[in-house]
Formats: C-alpha cells, sequence, structure tokens
C-alpha cells in the first residue's frame, strides 16, 4: 500500500511517499480503508517537533490525526459486522506510529466511529480534531452541561475568536444546534460571509468595527462561553464582555504569556479552562464523541463552502504540500484524498 512517512523531525520536505506492507489489526482493533485524511495544526507541529533533524519515538511515522474510510477487517475481539462500515478517525497517530495519510490504517475500534451515509468522507476527515476541541471548549463552563444537544446551551451566549477556521467553524455550528446566541469575530468580509454561512447570529470585523462596542450591542448581559483562539490578543476584550460566572475556552497559544487581571476576573468569578483534546478527560471525550456523532446524524455539522467550511484538496503525494497550506493558516479545511 501506499502511505506518507517521515523519520526525523522538519519541514514538509521530510514527508516521503513510500510503499508499506498492508497492515493487520490487532485483537481489538479494525482495519480501515482510507479514503479522505484531514490535516490539523498539530500535525505539522507533531513533525516539526523542537526543531528539524530530531529522533522520533518510532522509527517512522505516519502523520495526520483525522481521517474517514471504510473498515476492511476486525480484529477477533472486534463484532465482525463492523466490516463495511463506514467511519471517521479521532486521534489516530495519538501515541503512534501510524496516521490517516496511508491507504490502510489499523487503529483502535473505538477511534473508528460510525459515519451515516447521508455524511461525506469530506465531514468524516473534518470532524476529529475540531469538533471534540469545540464540543470541549463549549462544555466546561461552571454549570456545564457536559454534553451538546438541541437546547443544551439555550439561553446563553457564546463568542467565537475567529470563526471562520476549522475549530471556530465547528463551535459556531455545534453551539447554534445546542441552542446557544452565537456571537463570532472575523478578520475580513470573506470570513464574515463564511461565518454567517456556519449559522453565527452575530458576525464583527475587528479590523473595521469597534469589537468591544460590536458584541456588547449584540450581547448586553455578557457572554456566557468564550471559545478563545487568541486569549494574549484578545485578553481586554474578553475582560470587557464577560457575563458574571462566564467561562473563557482557551485551545490554542501564542507567543506571549497570558496575564490575568485578577480583580475583574474575581468580580465576575470567570473561570479560565485551557483545553487540549489530547488529554481531556476520557469521559468529557467520550460525551464529545456522542454529541458529534448525533451532530452528523441530523446534518448539523457541515463542510464545504456553502457551509462556510471551504475544502483545500490535496492528493496523497502531495501531502507535503497539504501540511505546508495548514502551516500557512489556509482558511477552511485541508484534506487529502487517499483513493
Amino acid at each position: 500500500m501506499r502511505a506518507i512517512v517521515y523519520t526525523e523531525t522538519g519541514g514538509p520536505d521530510v514527508l516521503k511517499l513510500v510503499e508499506r506492507p498492508d497492515p493487520t489489526p490487532g485483537p481489538d482493533e479494525v482495519l480501515v480503508r482510507v479514503a479522505v485524511s484531514g490535516v490539523n495544526p498539530t500535525d505539522w507541529k507533531a513533525r516539526r517537533g523542537d526543531g528539524p533533524g530530531r529522533p522520533l519515538a518510532f522509527p517512522e511515522v505516519v502523520p495526520n490525526m483525522d481521517g474517514a474510510g471504510t473498515v476492511v477487517a476486525a480484529g477477533e475481539e472486534v463484532d465482525p459486522g463492523r466490516v463495511g462500515e463506514r467511519v471517521w478517525l479521532w486521534e489516530a497517530a495519538r501515541h503512534r506510529p501510524n496516521g490517516s495519510a496511508q491507504e490502510l490504517v489499523a487503529l483502535p475500534a473505538a477511534q473508528a466511529v460510525p459515519l451515516p451515509e447521508r455524511a461525506s468522507f469530506d465531514l468524516g476527515a473534518s470532524i476529529g480534531i475540531p469538533a471534540l476541541t469545540a464540543h470541549r471548549c463549549l462544555t466546561v463552563g461552571v454549570d456545564g452541561p457536559a454534553q451538546l444537544g438541541p437546547d443544551a446551551l439555550a439561553g446563553r451566549t457564546v463568542l467565537v475568536a475567529g470563526g471562520a477556521g476549522a475549530v471556530g467553524h465547528a463551535a459556531i455550528e455545534l453551539a447554534a444546534w445546542s441552542g446557544a446566541r452565537v456571537i463570532t469575530t472575523v478578520s475580513s468580509p470573506e470570513k464574515d460571509a463564511l461565518a454567517t454561512a456556519a449559522g453565527a447570529h452575530h458576525v464583527v470585523n475587528y479590523r473595521s468595527q469597534d469589537t468591544e462596542r460590536a458584541v456588547r450591542a449584540a450581547a448586553p448581559d455578557g457572554i456566557d462561553v468564550i471559545v478563545e483562539v487568541a486569549p494574549v490578543t484578545n485578553a481586554a476584550l474578553n475582560q470587557a464582555v464577560i457575563a458574571r460566572n462566564g467561562t473563557v475556552a482557551i485551545y490554542a497559544s501564542e507567543r506571549d504569556d497570558l496575564t490575568i487581571a485578577i480583580d475583574p476576573a474575581m468580580t465576575t468569578n470567570t473561570r479560565f479552562q485551557v483545553v487540549l483534546v489530547y488529554t481531556m478527560p476520557s469521559t468529557a471525550k467520550e460525551q464529545a464523541i456522542r454529541a458529534v456523532q448525533d451532530a452528523v446524524a441530523v446534518g448539523a455539522l457541515r463542510t464545504g463552502a456553502e457551509a462556510g467550511l471551504p475544502l483545500h484538496r490535496f492528493p496523497l503525494e502531495r501531502t507535503a504540500d497539504a501540511h505546508a497550506a495548514v502551516e500557512a493558516n489556509a482558511v477552511g479545511k485541508v484534506l487529502i484524498d487517499i483513493e
């Protein structure tokens, strides 16, 4: 089978197309023929590591956490009825050398989640890390909820920073599906159109508007949950618009350290929650997977430009270009066609 591998850390040029033996699933694993592989920022960050030329934990690594495809074999401890099942994958390369940038991948059966017939492989490859991250950000508030679904966020107002990004897009869709009023910030009219298509009720262009005034006008009682991609840049804004007992859920980092003004945060009882999908509690991850399954089943999670998430496609042999596109902050979702 064809696979993309790298044997040391570095830029996209360390990614090579090779032929490898077909894998065999272990007792608790399924073998998936991958149709589409999704690329996330953590994929290229893992490939770059702490610097070029560093050794890896394994002799060679196949990148990419997310993907979608069809189960073609099942281990002896797995229900054989899963063969032929369409699935989406999560954390395929977590503590393992075998991600989704290959024609066949064997992984724990729990990490291959059923994908409804109505849902495309493109969607399946787009939801893993972004949707699970968004779900965690939206459920870490003081009063929960632990799991999203219709009316789970009814009566609450959510601010999504960077609503045109993959996590921002998923956060908008999941929050709106769960009954929240959704405000988002973007940097251009083009991104405004994408966030609106995703279902945001109010979109603020922070380059052309007074962001604090616009957010306060849309949410005079304050923001209950902020899904934050730029915590340092937006620190003053978040302090100004957070509601009492509100939560700032931080899922991305900046070069500078975040300084919290204690007195204002104490006055509002603000919770600051840092989110990393890979190390979130197992119960929270299980709840997120179930909610994402439900959202996919009813069409609440979508992909494509008409849904606010443009797709950028690359063939397997151009995986290096796909990684470079994500590293260059491509707007939308970068996918690799395996088949």
